[in-house]
């Protein structure tokens, strides 16, 4: 009788198997990535969706320009299927760290690769995910490194990969049609990390630090900037939780506009995911227009 019983028990575990979404997908190995700031994290999240674990090297809070690894972030390193970076000199430590980590398996992703860079003097500017074509691009290659990690999974990814960049299209598509006939395609910054949306939409950016985000203006440049808002009526000075908020408020209250917040994605902000920041981001940028 006990004999049955085990049979029978035993020949039900299939069934209930079926009966339990997801289980399957539960019980196999998750490809573990190790995404070096927020926004690398968040699109590899939104690829990935429940067959990835994600982690994130630089804390929250920490500006990437200014980021240094210590050995206490550097844990999610160790067990990493796979490294995604920006790449376009942000993350230069992250070949070194991934040594030291004793992590010999592991893959750098560089999310950034098949872009055409963008320079603001001397300097390549990294902010590539702030745009809508760009994020789509990183999108798309990290979707390509989980399918070679993971190809078991190459339905989800390129899923996932459709509902990210239909998102962010339906977002840039709204945008377009807010700001078409306008005259005024310019606005002001905390810091240069805006020139590949400018890019994809033929805006101007005009901003308070550099793209590297190093220093703050002096007193003459702030006059300038100063000067450059009053004589284009510039209603609206966006501030950035990591780049100088407070002299984006001292420009902003010297030329009369108001200070409105813009996500750089560089850290988590305000509990939204990236394309609710994107979104929002262009959302701002059209009202700053009118």
């Amino acid at each position: 009788m006990q004999r049955r019983s085990l049979l029978a028990a035993m020949a039900l575990i299939p069934v209930f198997q079926m009966a339990v979404p997801g289980a399957a997908i539960a019980a196999e190995k998750k490809v573990k990535v190790a995404a070096t700031y927020d926004a690398m994290a968040e699109i590899a999240k939104a690829v990935g969706g429940s067959r990835v674990t994600v982690s994130t090297l630089i804390p929250p809070g920490v500006e990437p320009h200014e980021y240094s690894p210590r050995p206490g972030d550097m844990r999610g390193l160790a067990g990493a299927d796979l490294v995604i970076k920006n790449g376009l000199g942000l993350e230069p430590w992250t070949e070194k760290a991934l040594k030291a980590s004793g992590n010999g398996r592991a893959k750098i992703v560089v999310a950034s690769q098949g872009v055409t860079p963008m320079k603001i003097g001397a300097a390549i500017d990294p902010h590539l995910w702030i745009s809508p074509s760009g994020a789509i691009l990183e999108a798309e290659n990290i979707a390509k490194a989980l399918e070679a990690a993971d190809p078991a999974g190459a339905a989800v990814y390129k899923k996932n990969l459709a509902a990210f960049t239909s998102g962010i299209k339906a977002a840039s598509d709204t945008f377009r049609k807010a700001v078409a006939g306008s005259k005024n395609r310019t606005f002001v910054t905390g810091h240069a990390a805006f020139g590949y949306l400018c890019r994809d939409f033929g805006l101007k950016q005009v901003s308070v630090e550099n793209v590297y985000a190093e220093g703050e203006p002096s007193a003459r440049q702030l006059a300038e900037l100063v000067s450059f808002c009053r004589k284009n009526h510039v209603k609206t000075v966006f501030a950035e939780e990591l780049a100088s908020p407070a002299v984006s408020r001292t420009l902003a209250r010297e030329c009369g506009a108001k200070v409105v917040p813009i996500y750089t994605m560089e850290s988590p902000e305000d509990k939204l995911s990236f394309s609710a920041r994107m979104s929002q981001n262009l959302k701002h940028i059209a009202e700053s227009f009118r």
